[in-house]
């Protein structure tokens, strides 16, 4: 018997449940039928690779991995430019806004986030979410006249845009709430290096708790924005490119309306098998990933969002493994998702930053009690070229010494240590063992002692050996 699988939302989440399925069709005798459905018109496109295009890298064009056509000549009923109207739980099925009702026996609701962002009827005022927002942002810096940038929100996406900006000589300010930059992943000491970084860079930045009060245009183009209520506190900051990176938030409308359950973070509730929850109970043929599903936080057991391509990715393997377990009736394909640690990297204009586990914030809301040591070392031996500085923050329960967070800024091995941070979160090392462990040596590699053994040793209180 064919199974029917209908995925909702064509992006990283929606498309690595289709490609984990098409890897492994062998693994089952039954047939499956895949249908995916996705209002953009391109097939599988890179968009954390946007911001990057947008610096002149490369072109936009080059962030679509796979057109729709890839899929469909694998059998896939791909179908773009594509909008759901109505999920049907009861019937097992979906209504399209052509009216179209599709069966199935499974549904994966991959529906994204979106944005909050006030209508105007202003050219240049943009969001950026996907490769239609980047498009447009391309055009607009190719007017002749355009100098000035505004970006609201101080996260990734604003960042990356605003060091595109200034990369390609606009007056760029960066507008978000107090006290400092990237406050999911950094704690203010580190994000403040990043923002010291970017001023020099040319990029102004304003923390502060003042809103958009108005966008002033001129022959219907943006030119500049108003900040603040209040007549003592309005400032108009001149700009040609507003973009708005903040408000960001699960799309979640299909699945609420629907009567699925809806979480404290306002991402789509689902048990470890990623099922979505509707009342008192689980619907085991109906799941839900990516960004608009909220994920429970490995430190302090609270549900949150984490709306990061690794953490879809790992989902949608989990959600694989499980059709797969329902299909061919073997338990042990079954595969339970793991709680979220949300290992982040960035480059924002050259500077890499990474983090996992929490903040000392996030850990003081949950009412963990926290040590923290920093340091900053080369990466290599001082006479070899390209060693440059690494500033690492480590966070250990104050009781235990376990650590629950790091958080680093530098140029270069970023990626590597928040994978291998991420590996000693797991596994409960203390402050004691990161301090006592052997570590490789090579001048032209690695430093003799490493910047995360004098980290461990500041948060035990001990002054370290240079």
């Amino acid at each position: 018997m064919v199974k029917k699988i209908v995925i909702v939302g064509g992006g990283i989440a929606g498309i690595y449940v289709l490609r984990s399925l098409l890897a492994r069709k062998s693994d089952v005798e039954a047939e499956m039928d895949f249908t995916v459905l996705k209002r953009e018109k391109s097939g599988w496109v890179s968009t954390c690779g946007l911001p990057f295009a947008l610096r002149g890298w490369y072109e936009i064009e080059r962030t679509e991995i796979n057109k729709p056509q890839f899929f469909l000549d694998q059998g896939v009923d791909f179908r773009t430019e594509t909008e759901v109207t109505k999920l049907n739980l009861e019937q097992n099925s979906v209504t399209l806004k052509t009216g179209e009702t599709l069966k199935y026996d499974f549904l994966v609701i991959a529906t994204g986030r979106k944005q909050f962002v006030k209508e105007t009827e202003l050219e240049g005022v943009y969001t950026f979410n996907d490769e239609d927002d980047a498009r447009k942002i391309e055009a607009a810096l190719n007017v002749e006249g355009v100098k000035d940038a505004y970006i609201r929100g101080r996260g990734i996406i604003g960042l990356q845009a605003a060091a595109a900006f200034s990369t390609r000589g606009l007056e760029t300010t960066v507008h978000g709430g107090s006290p400092s930059l990237l406050p999911s992943s950094l704690d203010p000491d580190m994000g403040d290096m990043v923002k010291e970084r970017m001023e020099k860079d040319g990029v102004r930045f304003i923390l502060d708790s003042r809103e958009i009060t108005a966008i002033k245009g001129h022959e219907g183009r943006a030119k500049s924005v108003v900040i603040g209520e209040r007549e003592v506190e309005k400032e108009e900051i001149p700009a040609d490119i507003v973009i708005i990176g903040k408000w960001m938030i699960p799309e979640i409308d299909l699945a609420w309306e629907a009567g699925v359950d809806i979480g404290e973070s306002r991402g789509i509730v689902t048990d470890r098998a990623m099922h979505v929850k509707k009342g008192k109970r689980h619907i085991t043929n109906v799941y839900a990933v990516g960004d608009c599903a909220e994920v429970v936080d490995a430190i302090t057991h609270r549900p949150r969002l984490n709306q990061l391509a690794s953490t879809a990715v790992t989902q949608a393997t989990v959600i694989a493994d499980n059709i797969l377990s329902d299909i061919s009736g073997q338990p042990g394909l079954y595969s339970p998702c793991e709680y979220c640690f949300g290992p982040t990297v960035a480059d924002v204009g050259g500077v890499l930053i990474g983090s996992v586990g929490v903040t000392s914030e996030a850990a003081s809301r949950a009412g963990i009690k926290t040590i923290s040591g920093k340091a900053t070392k080369l990466t290599k031996a001082r006479y070899f070229p390209g060693a440059t500085p690494l500033t690492l923050k480590l966070i250990f329960d104050a009781y235990s010494k376990k650590l629950i967070g790091a958080q680093m800024v530098g140029e270069v091995t970023v990626a590597e240590r928040v994978n291998e941070l991420g590996v000693a979160i797991r596994a409960g090392i203390t402050a004691e063992e990161m301090r006592s462990m052997e570590r490789c040596y090579d001048p032209s590699l690695a430093l003799l002692v490493d910047v995360t053994i004098d980290a461990a040793t500041d948060a035990l209180g001990i002054t370290p050996v240079y």
